[in-house]
């Protein structure tokens, strides 16, 4: 039997499994400081427990966030069938004092690890000092895989 839609045992699916592996980048939607809804693509790490993003402090999702921690992730494929990790729960955030290792471990993961480790390296000399440590523990898990999962408008 299948795993309910909106159930945290859904992030062992292998559809959940290959979207957390992908080089795609994660769509972070979050509400601005004027209430207004924003997505923004961002680069993301899983841990096995959270997902991990990294910005700037001056960044604006930064203020938004500390205000209004809800946020949904998407994370999805551009090949058919389409495949969509859907992912709800609340920002927690955390200034570090250097670029965050989940932020390095991204990307690696997006660039490989040499152009990666330049890519960190990099942004050190361009000044970034601090970094901003956004994680967020899954609350509710969502998949449409197009296959055996679709959105529930076509049921």
């Amino acid at each position: 039997m299948a795993t309910t839609q909106g159930s945290v045992q859904l992030l062992e699916d292998p559809v959940a499994e290959e979207m957390l592996r992908s080089t795609t980048p994660a769509r972070l939607a979050y509400s601005g400081l004027d209430g207004k809804p924003r997505v923004v693509p961002i680069w993301f790490h899983w841990t096995g427990e959270e997902v991990v993003l990294g910005t700037p402090p001056k960044a604006p999702k930064v203020q938004a966030l500390l205000k209004h921690p809800e946020v949904a992730i998407s994370i999805d494929g551009d090949a058919w069938p389409y495949k969509v990790l859907q992912i709800r729960g609340a920002a927690r955030l955390e200034t570090v004092d250097d670029i965050i290792p989940e932020y390095s471990a991204a990307a690696k993961r997006y660039f490989g690890s040499e152009q990666g480790q330049a890519w960190v390296e990099q942004l050190r000399k361009m000044g970034q000092q601090k970094m901003v440590r956004i994680s967020v523990r899954p609350k509710w898990v969502g998949i449409l895989d197009f296959v055996t999962r679709f959105p529930k408008a076509l049921t």
